[in-house]
């Protein structure tokens, strides 16, 4: 786990999640860093699964995705060493797997973007869009991706 000191509240970023797939974790065109979709496993565990609004909480959700706003951070700082090389987060996406006529899907990602405009305060507002679905990897609750412009260096 690495650590990062951010408005005197520490967060604790997991071990860079493992990837499921033949994929890149993230790729940077230009100054835009893209950082794939990644669950709300913590040190190489799903944390919560099962639907949102069924076999776990809206509250539980919303806590699933603050964890995969962390492992989104684990991924920018080992792509570019410091998550604070970003100038501006730009779009999340955030995938909560939920039954058909769930309507707090904005709630539960909101988990994500709380979390990322308490790192990056006003730079960290974002545009977004939230989606439910009927499964995710491992039975995980939630996933995530990002798009980050990356400050000049």
């Amino acid at each position: 786990m690495t650590r990062t000191e951010t408005d005197k509240k520490e967060l604790v970023l997991p071990s860079l999640p493992k990837q499921s797939g033949r994929y890149l974790s993230a790729k940077q065109v230009g100054n835009l860093l893209y950082v794939s979709g990644i669950t709300c496993k913590w040190e190489g565990e799903v944390r919560y699964k099962g639907r949102v609004g069924e076999e776990i909480t809206t509250d539980d959700g919303y806590e699933a995705a603050r964890i995969c706003a962390l492992n989104l951070l684990a991924v920018i700082k080992a792509e570019i060493g410091d998550i604070h090389n970003i100038k501006q987060v730009v779009k999340v996406t955030g995938y909560v797997s939920c039954s058909p006529g769930f309507a707090e899907i904005p709630h539960v990602i909101n988990g994500v973007s709380d979390l990322l405009t308490h790192v990056y305060g006003d730079s960290g507002e974002h545009v977004r869009c939230a989606v439910g679905v009927s499964s995710l990897p491992g039975n995980a609750s939630v996933e995530a991706d990002v798009i980050v412009e990356l400050a000049d260096r």
